[in-house]
């Protein structure tokens, strides 16, 4: 092997470079687990929990965790850069939002009366129910149905109006409109994207995950170890909403501060005098909803110890900012101003006065000690009794990132009629003053007006605004323009109980089956076992590494596909010490046999094509696959780029190494040295028999399709799907008779792995939408199933996102609408067919006649029927959730894969032997063939499988069903290399020749 120092120099530095990488992962879990044990320690409360984490989390966010002497890494740095885990390893909520375009174009229409126009909308809104096209062109559709050339999109009552005069007049025609209201619609959905991006930032999870899928309006958003779920969907769903207020200067609000920070002192000082130090701050705790910072020693005594007031010495120094905190310490001062006796300090002039924080933070470091730390400012704003804003975000016509006449990017916006007549009365009445621009409860601007702005035209600007800041500055002033409703069509919570057990059970069943991969491995090769449990080593650090470094998301089926991977890249061994020992067995040397091993004539050929077959059907589930599919596809595509350097040259370096010792070296032990030789098989006269017992398999499979059909999951048909947990074993049955009243019908309910969980699954009210319908749902479920529940158990601790010790309740739930169920089986549908194809087209390039792909897409197909087959004869009967929905289609790609690498290596070897024996008959190629490849396909077979058992067994319940099919897969996918695939491929090359003839 050429270039051994090269590879060496390689493996070392990406090793060391995934260490490096996984380090940050172990960092942050040590400060988590200090944060949990404060969180326990301080409170018995599940909620509490939760917040007394963050609050630990961060009063230690800007403190250093790693010191190297050359560089320092705060918590804040480190969690960037840990190894994200999905939803059902860390808990949280996954949701695809809909962006309403009917609502914008109702907006954009001006709410129009147009019979017409409302025709086609209701019209589109039916028809989307049952399509998979978009709204708008089933909209544009619609109104060409119902116009018939009577009526254009141009005319005044529709687009046409006002609000869209500049871009359209009522001589367009529709087909020139269309494009113009396609940009409308795509500005507003790109504006949802970044206004809910602005909320999700300062949610405060960590690695949140926000994308556009497509052109569609719907928005992925993924908020790993979010415990507050109802918090998460009303921000998620609620309107943006736009306001320009007045504001207090900091002058205005100095007096008040000190008189403030004077109340506040005397009231802690008065609690103090009546009981002892811990009671102080117990008591303090409870009056102010917050605990003590007893993490940053140094006591809060009153208003200045939590925030910095802004007081101006002179008048170049009156400012809207009237102070700054830390980002950690805004709840605390939220909670002093909130108090009644600071609040009655207000004059009369300022009693409505409200405090909101800006919507940025900045850095600032403390020259006491050097560190740095998060800031952020406070205003003022001159509310009213009613609360209302004198001027609303729906008189923005447009805002755009522009550059001002000094080169620094600005914001410039513009009004309609009526915001123009407001925005010049507002800044007549306040130049020299300020004013804020507010979007959900957050300051983006509040500039100094210089002179009355009467034409409706303004600019924001700032000395340090990125044109970034800008873009989204006016991004979030057009969201005034045209609110656009956006409602949860699917999501996901998972409690942060059930992501435990699944993190648990999973690292359990990792450990299992990587044990017996390498005693397996050293069984059965010896010293060669060994070197290969050393590249396999090798090839789980680099997956975890590079998964790290580039930010993929570990999920459970991820999981999977990891330990699949290591169990099929043992196949890679397999094939080279298979090939090395054929070459011993021929009496030649030992160098000469490990050379022939590792080249391309030897097994790298097989081995190529085996991983780039399976890597073709990764790519395809990563296409069409969403969230923990995708994930899986992700893995399982880095675990074949890993495991084909590590076996092929990591082994390789060991094996020459050791080999160059001149030492005794067999490749097997002295228990497996006689196993797997001299076999001679006849398979192709038990073709016949192989082809009646399939086909009878098949028939009583479609016949089950037919009469018992599948188990589909809420993925492909829409619903509501809960696991619930009991602290005591309960009957499905008897909780579904239960629930009928309570649904109007019985949902499905089975039991969820151990039998004190349930999963519920029920399709009430799916079709209408809104939070209060989730609650609704959510609160039926709870009262109908108080009487299996402990005694004095709440809604709030039933729901999922309760940390309470020995938790009982709701563990996770999924909610899918049907249309966006319907895209999803589309999608599955396109995914499997292009994988077969793709495949076909591969192997026909490399083997040079169909037949070859003939018979692997037939094998295949087989494959993919018997695991249907026995899913829909067993899915009433086995006692583990089998369910047809986005992870069987995983597990079904994944069979397909693995029953092409196994073909793949089969037919290699009939070509091979196919050009070296050229006088026998083909039928003796085919047998012989088959026969010299059956100790590594059992092998590599046998060693999947140890793999899938393990996680099967002791995996989580969530991927039983998962692994079941993985299972199955393996088993007909071995058979099906062996009796179906080589076989057709036989009888069609026979039935060729025989034309010829």
């Amino acid at each position: 092997m050429q270039n051994k120092g090269l590879i060496k120099l390689f493996a070392i530095l990406f090793g060391l470079v995934s260490l490096y990488q996984l380090s940050f992962t172990w960092f942050t879990n040590g400060v988590e687990d200090k944060a949990k044990i404060y969180a326990e320690s301080k409170s018995e409360d599940g909620k509490e929990i939760a917040r007394l984490e963050r609050v630990y989390l961060d009063s230690v966010a800007n403190k250093p965790v790693i010191d190297l002497g050359f560089a320092q890494f705060s918590y804040n740095d480190i969690r960037d850069k840990e190894l994200n885990l999905g939803l059902d390893l860390k808990g949280g909520i996954n949701a695809i939002l809909q962006v309403s375009v009917k609502d914008i174009l109702i907006g954009l229409s001006n709410d129009s009366k147009n019979p017409i126009f409302n025709k086609a909308i209701a019209n589109a809104s039916l028809a989307q129910k049952s399509s998979d096209r978009t709204y708008l062109n089933l909209f544009f559709e619609e109104f060409e149905k119902a116009s018939a050339g009577t009526v254009k999109l141009s005319d005044p009552s529709i687009f046409g109006n006002k609000s869209l005069r500049e871009k359209i007049n009522f001589k367009l025609t529709d087909k020139e409109v269309m494009p113009i209201i396609e940009a409308e619609v795509t500005g507003s959905v790109n504006t949802a994207f970044e206004v809910l991006r602005s909320r999700i930032d300062k949610f405060g999870v960590t690695q949140p995950n926000i994308q556009r899928i497509g052109n569609s309006g719907r928005i992925l958003i993924e908020l790993p170890g979010a415990k507050d779920i109802d918090r998460v969907k009303k921000l998620l769903q609620s309107t943006a909403e736009l306001q320009f207020w007045e504001v207090y200067t900091n002058q205005e609000t100095a007096n008040f501060f000190f008189q403030a920070n004077s109340v506040i002192e005397n009231l802690l000082k008065t609690e103090e005098t009546k009981t002892d130090t811990t009671a102080v701050k117990d008591n303090l705790e409870d009056l102010l909803g917050e605990v003590s910072d007893s993490i940053a020693a140094k006591p809060v005594n009153n208003l200045f110890s939590v925030l910095s007031p802004s007081i101006p010495q002179s008048e170049n120094q009156i400012s809207s900012l009237i102070g700054t905190a830390k980002v950690a310490d805004t709840a605390k001062v939220n909670s002093y101003l909130a108090m009644k006796q600071v609040r009655a300090l207000l004059t009369n002039d300022m009693k409505y006065a409200k405090f909101l924080w800006d919507s940025k933070t900045f850095s600032s470091t403390i020259s006491a000690t050097g560190e740095s730390t998060e800031l952020i400012s406070l205003y003022a704003i001159k509310s009213n009794r009613e609360d209302i804003a004198p001027i609303e975000g729906d008189v923005i016509d447009d805002a755009s990132q522009e550059f001002g006449q000094t080169g620094q990017p600005e914001v410039s916006m513009t009004m309609n009629a009526v915001g123009s007549r407001l925005w010049g009365k507002m800044t007549t009445e306040n130049v020299g003053q300020f004013v804020a621009v507010v979007l959900d409860d957050y300051v983006h601007t509040a500039p100094h007006v210089g002179t009355p702005i009467m034409n409706g035209r303004t600019s924001i600007s700032g000395g340090s605004m990125t044109v970034e800041e800008a873009q989204d500055i006016a991004n979030v002033l057009k969201a005034g323009k045209l609110p656009a409703a956006a409602h949860i069509i699917q999501s996901e919570v998972v409690g942060p109980s059930l992501g435990q057990q699944a993190i648990d059970s999973s690292m359990s069943s990792f450990a299992l089956a990587l044990l017996l991969v390498l005693l397996w491995m050293i069984f059965y090769y010896g010293k060669a076992g060994a070197f290969a449990d050393v590249a396999l080593a090798v090839n789980i650090l680099f997956i975890f590494g590079i998964l790290t470094a580039f930010g993929a998301v570990l999920t459970l089926p991820g999981i999977a596909g990891i330990i699949l991977t290591i169990g099929m890249s043992v196949d890679a061994n397999v094939i080279i010490f298979e090939r090395i020992k054929e070459e011993l067995n021929k009496g030649k040397g030992l160098k000469a046999s490990i050379s022939h091993g590792f080249s391309f004539k030897g097994a790298l050929s097989a081995i190529i094509d085996a991983n780039i077959t399976t890597m073709l059907t990764g790519v395809i589930l990563y296409v069409f696959g969403t969230g923990p599919v995708k994930g899986f596809a992700y893995t399982l595509m880095v675990g074949i780029v890993t495991s084909l350097f590590t076996a092929i040259f990591i082994t390789r370096l060991l094996i020459d190494w050791y080999a160059a010792k001149g030492k005794l070296f067999t490749f097997n032990t002295n228990i497996t040295k006689n196993w797997f030789k001299r076999i001679d098989i006849e398979f192709l006269r038990k073709r016949k028999i192989a082809y009646i017992i399939s086909g009878g398999l098949i028939i009583a499979g479609l016949a089950s399709l037919v009469t018992n059909g599948l188990n589909y999951g809420v993925d492909f048909v829409g619903g509501r799907s809960y696991v619930v947990k009991f602290d005591k074993t309960t009957s499905p049955t008897e909780v579904a008779n239960t629930l009928k009243d309570a649904f109007g019908s019985a949902p499905e309910v089975k039991t969820y792995g151990e039998a004190s969980q349930l999963k519920v699954t029920t399709k009430y009210k799916i079709e209408e939408e809104g939070n209060h319908i989730d609650d609704e749902v959510q609160n039926l479920l709870f009262n109908g199933l108080k009487q299996y529940l402990p005694e004095g158990i709440t809604l709030d601790q039933f729901k999922p996102g309760y940390e309470g010790e020995g938790k009982v309740g709701i563990m996770s739930t999924i909610k899918v609408e049907p249309t966006i169920a319907d895209d999803i089986k589309t999608a599955a549908g396109w995914a499997i067919i292009g994988s077969l194809l793709v495949v076909f087209l591969y192997i026909l390039l490399r083997f040079k006649k169909y037949q070859y792909s003939l018979g692997a897409v037939a094998a295949v197909f087989h494959d993919v029927l018997i695991v249907l087959a026995i899913f829909s004869l067993f899915h009433k009967i086995l006692p583990f959730d089998m369910e047809i929905g986005q992870s069987f289609i995983a597990a079904i790609l994944t069979v397909v894969g693995y029953s092409l690498n196994d073909t793949v290596v089969i037919f290699d070897r009939i070509r091979e032997f196919a050009g070296i024996h050229t006088t026998w008959k083909f039928s003796e190629v085919v047998d012989k063939a088959l026969s010299s490849t059956l100790g590594r396909t059992i092998n590599t077979s046998l060693t999947t499988l140890v793999v899938l058992l393990a996680i099967f067994l002791f995996g989580g319940d969530s991927i039983k069903g998962f692994m079941f099919a993985l299972i199955i897969g393996v088993v007909v996918g071995t058979y099906s290399s062996l009796f179906i695939a080589s076989p057709i491929m036989y009888d069609t090359v026979k039935k060729l020749d025989t034309k010829k003839k």
